[in-house]
């Protein structure tokens, strides 16, 4: 008799089993170095950039750090660009954007992360 039903009680017993589907694939992220560039952009203004732009640096925001402000050279005149969030890099500080003077005029050079 226990043969008759050995059916039925397979039945009852696995219906409560969910077959998941196997989880797909996550991408792989490989973190690399950032490395500190001497870049510069190929601007060059023929007369010194206006002081520094006047700006009220946000409250503090964890991970990130408050990239200030700069001019940007406009092809005829400066232009106020404002500031901006930068996640943090443990490892490395931001060096901000800025003017170099130089004998052929005034450089510009791009906000960068450097290490240490």
């Amino acid at each position: 008799m226990l043969l008759r039903y050995a059916g039925l009680i397979a039945v009852v017993a696995l219906a409560g089993c969910v077959v998941e589907p196997a989880p797909r694939p996550r991408p792989v992220i490989v973190e690399r170095p950032v490395v500190q560039r001497e870049y510069v952009q190929e601007v060059v203004a023929p007369q010194p950039p206006p002081e520094r732009i006047v700006e009220v640096e946000p409250a503090y925001r964890p991970g990130y750090i408050w990239a200030r402000g700069y001019w940007r050279w406009d092809g005829g005149r400066y232009v106020a660009v404002p500031g901006h969030w930068e996640g943090a890099r443990p490892g490395y500080h931001y060096v901000h954007p800025h003017w170099e003077r130089h004998p052929d005029g005034w450089h510009w050079r791009v906000g960068v992360w450097a290490a240490g």
